[in-house]
Order: structure tokens, then C-alpha cells, then sequence
């Protein structure tokens, strides 16, 4: 089966799919590269040579930019760039470049044959309608925008919506993508940063929107969250979207009880990362841990967020060579 094929049948829940797929959704912190170079990793491979160096099944992401390079930076991190509407509109001309998509000509070009093969996966991310927000307003304003700024917020999510759907037409013109992220990062490790309410109030209403536009190309839907996401599953189900990412096991996500709460969902990540910095056996005692979870399906395990400093150059390709092994396993087991 091919890397597209495997994907598929994995996200199916197909019963005849030979292996799942083996792959790091989230690449390597530089830091985390830089150590392994002085382990005597080649340098200067690149995402691409990095896949095939390590065994890891190719997979091309389109981040589309939602800012031109000359709208201004926030002043530090989690600080504002605009305030209210009026200094919104002001800078709305430096934002949802129209280009984006002609901008990632290059890597389109280097994707689209691996694509056509079905031996390398193609998705993209779209800045969500809580993501997008919090950028132009800031870590503090934002939180605060639900109950000050009503109309500035839907003013931010409508205009992003339109572009979005711009977006999209502009990328079904080289692919129908296997599946899309929606960055979002709206959870921590207690759990959602807004409640249920104000989700359906400012951000339900675009997805339900969005979402369809996306599925009728074929693209399964995933978000991407950090944290302990256990309460806002059944919320973006209700949006339409189809699985969620990373699973984060210092945030107390349970992967088995989100199995069997909503079985025809996609969980991808949930490998601790953490057990990494402690060698083989404990590698092993993850595996065993999440085996389990693989033989029930629709779930496609990788590190639970980006690699992080100081694991060994070792260590990982011992991981990596271990969750072939078991990707193939799960698949036989299940038969």
C-alpha cells in the first residue's frame, strides 16, 4: 500500500490496511537538530531529507501565511498588534495576503509528484477562528475581546472566513489535500480556555461554515490543539471536523477513553515524548502502552509535539524504527 492509501485506511478504520502510517506531523525543534548534528546527524538535509533519513513516511505541509511581511510585529510576545476596530481596519490591507498560495510555488512543485504517487501525503493549515484572533489581539486582549469587543471579533472571523474560501479554491488547483490542520492551540493543561458558549457564540459559526467547503475536496479535517483537549472533542465534532492533534500525555489526555467516547474519530500523537530522554526500555513500555489503542484503530501515533533537546540521535531512530514495527503489528492483530 502507499503512504496515501495507508492514511486513509487508517482514518477508515479499514479493516484490510497492511500498516499505519510512521510519521512526525510536528518537525524537530532546531535545537534538537543542532544536538543531533554533533552526534553526527548530516547537516543541512531539511525536513524532506530528515524523512527519508530516519525512515519517516513524506509528508508536505502548506502553512498558508495569514499576514504580509509588512504588518507589524507585536512588541513582545502575547502583546497586541491591534486594540479595537478602528486600528483594525487600518491595518487590514497588511493582512490575508492574496498570494499565499503562489508564494509556496516551490514547494507545491516538490510536493505534487510525491502526491500523484500516493508515497507522500499533502495537507495544510489555516489559522482557526481562535488562533487568528488572539495574534492580532494578544495573549490578554483577546481573552478579554469576547465580552469588550463582540463585533471586532466577528469583524476578525468573517474577514478570515473570506479568505479562507479563497484559499482553498486557489490550492484545489494542485491538490485535494489528505487532510488540513486548523490551528487553534485552545486548550492548556486544565482543560479549554473559553467555555462552551462563547465557543458556539464566536467561533462555532465560521467553522460550520468552513468545515463543508473543505470535506467536498475530499481533505479530512483535523484541529490541532495542545492540552488537555477531552471537552472540546465533542464540540468540534458538532463543527464537523474529524480528528484532533497532538494528545498531549503531560496534559492528561486519555487516548483509550476518547476511543471509545467517539470511536469514528481521528487520533493522531499521544507518544510522551518524555519517555525518550530514559532510553530503550522505557521507548518499549510506550509502545506497549499505546498498542493497544493502534489495534482499535483510527489512530495514528507520533512524538505528542516536536521533539525536544537532548534526546539522542539513537534514541530517536530506535523509536522510530520501533513504531514501524508496531504500526505493522496493530494492523495484524486487528485482523
Amino acid at each position: 500500500m502507499t503512504i496515501r492509501e495507508r492514511f486513509r485506511g487508517v482514518a477508515n478504520g479499514d479493516p484490510d490496511t497492511d500498516a499505519g502510517p510512521v510519521m512526525e506531523w510536528a518537525t524537530w525543534w532546531d535545537k534538537t537538530i543542532e544536538g543531533w548534528e554533533r552526534e553526527g546527524l548530516p547537516g543541512d538535509l531539511g525536513n524532506q531529507g530528515l524523512f527519508g533519513h530516519f525512515g519517516l513516511d513524506r509528508h508536505f505541509q502548506f502553512w498558508l501565511p495569514t499576514k504580509t511581511e509588512q504588518c507589524p510585529q507585536p512588541k513582545s510576545h502575547g502583546a497586541p498588534i491591534v486594540t479595537n476596530l478602528a486600528e483594525y481596519k487600518n491595518i487590514k490591507h497588511l493582512l490575508y495576503p492574496n498570494d499565499a498560495v503562489e508564494g509556496m510555488a516551490a514547494l507545491i512543485e516538490e510536493a505534487v509528484p510525491y502526491y500523484e504517487s500516493g508515497m507522500g501525503l499533502v495537507w495544510y493549515t489555516l489559522e482557526g477562528f481562535f488562533w487568528f484572533p488572539r495574534t492580532l489581539l494578544g495573549i490578554e486582549g483577546h481573552l478579554y475581546s469576547f465580552y469588550d469587543e463582540p463585533e471586532l471579533y466577528h469583524y476578525i472571523c468573517e474577514d478570515l472566513l473570506e479568505w479562507h474560501l479563497n484559499m482553498l479554491e486557489k490550492l484545489s488547483r494542485y491538490f485535494n489535500a489528505d487532510f488540513m490542520t486548523m490551528a487553534e492551540d485552545m486548550s492548556y493543561n486544565n482543560g479549554p480556555m473559553v467555555s462552551r458558549e462563547l465557543f458556539e457564540e464566536f467561533m462555532a459559526p465560521y467553522y460550520r461554515r468552513l468545515i463543508p467547503e473543505i470535506k467536498k475536496r475530499g481533505t479530512r479535517v483535523i484541529v490541532d490543539s495542545d492540552g488537555d483537549i477531552a471537552l472540546t472533542v465533542p464540540w468540534f465534532i458538532g463543527c464537523g471536523a474529524e480528528g484532533i492533534l497532538p494528545l498531549e500525555k503531560q496534559a492528561g489526555v486519555d487516548i483509550g477513553l476518547l476511543q471509545e467516547l467517539y470511536p469514528e474519530f481521528l487520533f493522531l500523537g499521544g507518544f510522551d515524548k518524555m519517555c525518550l530522554f530514559h532510553g530503550r526500555e522505557a521507548i518499549d513500555r510506550e509502545m506497549r502502552r499505546i498498542l493497544p489503542m493502534l489495534r482499535r484503530g483510527r489512530f495514528i501515533p507520533s512524538i505528542d509535539h516536536q521533539t525536544p533537546p537532548g534526546v539522542s540521535l539513537e534514541d530517536y531512530k530506535y523509536y522510530v524504527s520501533r513504531l514501524r514495527e508496531i504500526s505493522i503489528q496493530a494492523c495484524k492483530d486487528a485482523k
